[in-house]
């Protein structure tokens, strides 16, 4: 949310530096996670359209459309995140001169953008999406062209979905199982799924380890569901740690993660359940 402290030109200053910020560290957290681009990046325009095929096109002239619903570019991949934060202060002047302009109380000119299902892509006016999502505005006024596919677009919704898409993609490339079992290890929030993941991995890498061998992906991600997930959220359940609100996916990041926290240590004994107990009160 937009912070006013009197002067706008200084306002508009720390909009942009707390922007960048927030991007830098959502920069951060991906880099650590190892997201691809499809995470970080807006979406790509060309790659939707490619994919769906193109039928036909027509103007819807000047809507106002829910800043929400914006989720992609037909050019700047690389100059915004996912969120429309500056990547760089490469524009930095031009991104404030708008934004002292909003705090002025001046109107943005409409942007330009295709919309294909729910969902639309930026074609002119990203500084202004960027400046407007920093401003805590919902929504924001458009010249709209609407594409329509040949494939029904109806799964794309908006950037959630094609996030949740997205991390449920990664966990079954690094843990690949079937889809039952995939349905299993869900967690209500997908970015978890890349540190549930990244837990799996460390679990084989001690597997191999113990057992002076090298084992694939498949027979990592089958033992670990079997020999470690499951008895997990079994003793979960017997121990009275279950949390209603959670997916055995999530009781198993929480419970398993601090059990390392506690010992440094990958056994279960006494000891760790007492202390797990207490931590959930």
């Amino acid at each position: 949310m937009a912070r006013d402290t009197g002067s706008p030109r200084a306002d508009a200053e720390s909009d942009f530096l707390r922007v960048r910020r927030r991007q830098v560290m959502s920069a951060l957290a991906a880099w650590i996670r190892r997201d691809d681009d499809v995470a970080v990046q807006p979406l790509s325009f060309t790659e939707i359209v490619d994919a769906l095929g193109t039928r036909s096109s027509r103007n819807r002239g000047f809507q106002v459309i829910d800043i929400d619903k914006i989720v992609g570019s037909v050019d700047k991949m690389r100059e915004f995140d996912h969120r429309f934060r500056p990547t760089s202060g490469r524009h930095r002047q031009r991104w404030e001169r708008l934004a002292l302009a909003a705090r002025r109380g001046e109107a943005f000119p409409p942007i330009e953008v295709y919309q294909v299902g729910s969902s639309y892509f930026v074609r002119d006016g990203h500084h202004r999406v960027s400046v407007a999502r920093a401003m805590g505005l919902n929504s924001i006024e458009a010249q709209v062209t609407e594409i329509e596919t040949t494939v029904d677009p109806a799964g794309l919704d908006g950037r959630t979905d094609v996030e949740a898409t997205h991390f449920r993609r990664l966990l079954h490339q690094r843990v690949p199982l079937p889809p039952e079992e995939q349905d299993a290890i869900a967690c209500t929030e997908p970015v978890r799924s890349a540190l549930l993941a990244e837990m799996v991995e460390a679990w084989g890498c001690r597997l191999m380890h113990r057992e002076q061998t090298y084992l694939d992906r498949d027979v990592v991600a089958r033992r670990w569901f079997d020999e470690e997930f499951r008895p997990t959220i079994a003793l979960i359940r017997d121990a009275d740690l279950v949390d209603r609100r959670e997916t055995d996916g999530d009781a198993y990041i929480r419970v398993a993660g601090e059990r390392y926290h506690l010992i440094r240590a990958h056994v279960w004994n006494e000891e760790v359940i007492r202390r797990l107990r207490e931590q959930r009160r």
